[in-house]
């Protein structure tokens, strides 16, 4: 799904990495990833099956901080959204000790890179009444110099995937570059919505993936309970024309997206289930199709259960967005004449 040619080489680091949504985004724009860190041990997996390297460990720990190369063009990362400490009332790279932005911060202070890309949930923009948001942009703007022009929120679904991702986006750029207005990408044109249709298997997938016919009986008592108290929370069936709402995690994430495919032909579970698998065609989106809904490409490697599958790829970046973002990031330092 590359969008846009390569610019002109740089130089980067892949930080709270997951499974290398910004490596492949950077790679694409013409970037050469120098380091990477993840602790998680399945996503480690598939970033080294995909990337031919383990990315290093906890990067709180002193040990992979001294890992990283003395010099690199941009930092990429999509950290963990976390509250501050803010008794001081500094609103700043104190505020921020604790957190795993400060780590962000201690790398972005000592090896003061061209630039950075970071990228969070939506809800950064008022996490803790705003606090959160207002240390992040301090300690990037006062405490580190960086130009940081105002975040945006950006949604997959207009950067050509089918799904209603909302994410937002924080670039700067270091303050002696004197680089001018930065503008964040504006939404692809496309005749037609990709839709949900056109990320589907090809070809039939197996019945694990089909709902039991009593936990369809489960989903409704759930939803109906729900809407009797006025909650609008429950599990949804996509037509082929919707697209997708975010992929998440936990509170039921999977049945937010569920679809109805009628090709299977061999109802015999291959897993415990209560009751018989449902002939309505009712079934979960695999793996592979999360995966396109984020935009990695087919021959990108899962190489894990499908729980933590599902996991990865529900926490990952949407790739097109990074991309976006990147490519708007490395045009404006290449006009500085500091990426060439």
């Amino acid at each position: 799904m590359k969008q846009f040619a390569s610019i002109a080489p740089f130089t980067f680091i892949d930080l709270f990495a997951g499974i290398g949504g910004f490596r492949l985004a950077m790679e694409n724009l013409g970037g050469q990833c120098l380091f990477s860190s993840e602790w998680d041990k399945y996503c480690q997996k598939t970033y080294q099956e995909n990337f031919c390297e383990i990315p290093y460990g906890d990067l709180t720990s002193q040990e992979v901080k001294n890992s990283i190369p003395e010099n690199f063009d941009i930092l990429c990362a999509g950290f963990p959204c976390q509250a501050f400490s803010i008794a001081g009332r500094k609103l700043g790279f104190e505020d921020a000790r604790g957190t795993l932005f400060f780590e962000l911060a201690l790398i972005l202070k000592k090896h003061r890179p061209l630039g950075f890309i970071l990228e969070n949930v939506k809800g950064l923009a008022h996490h803790d009444k705003g606090k959160t948001l207002k240390v992040i942009l301090n300690t990037l703007r006062e405490d580190l110099g960086y130009d940081v022009p105002h975040p945006k929120i950006i949604n997959a679904k207009n950067f050509g995937l089918p799904q209603n991702r909302e994410r937002i986006f924080i670039v700067g750029f270091r303050k002696d570059l004197n680089v001018s207005y930065f503008e964040y990408p504006s939404p692809i044109s496309e005749e037609k919505q990709i839709t949900i249709q056109d990320i589907l298997e090809e070809k039939e997938v197996s019945v694990k993936y089909y709902l039991s016919t009593q936990y369809i009986k489960v989903l409704e008592n759930h939803k109906n309970y729900h809407q009797s108290k006025g909650n609008g929370f429950g599990y949804n069936i996509l037509s082929p024309d919707d697209i997708a709402g975010a992929l998440v995690l936990g509170g039921m994430g999977r049945e937010r997206n569920l679809i109805i495919d009628k090709r299977l032909t061999n109802f015999t579970p291959v897993t415990r289930i209560k009751g018989e698998v449902n002939k309505q065609g009712i079934r979960r989106l695999t793996p592979r199709e999360y995966a396109r809904l984020q935009g990695f490409p087919d021959d990108f490697k899962i190489v894990v259960s499908d729980t933590q599958a599902y996991k990865q790829f529900a926490n990952s970046v949407p790739v097109p967005v990074v991309e976006a973002v990147g490519n708007k990031v490395i045009q404006k330092l290449s006009r500085t004449k500091v990426v060439a």
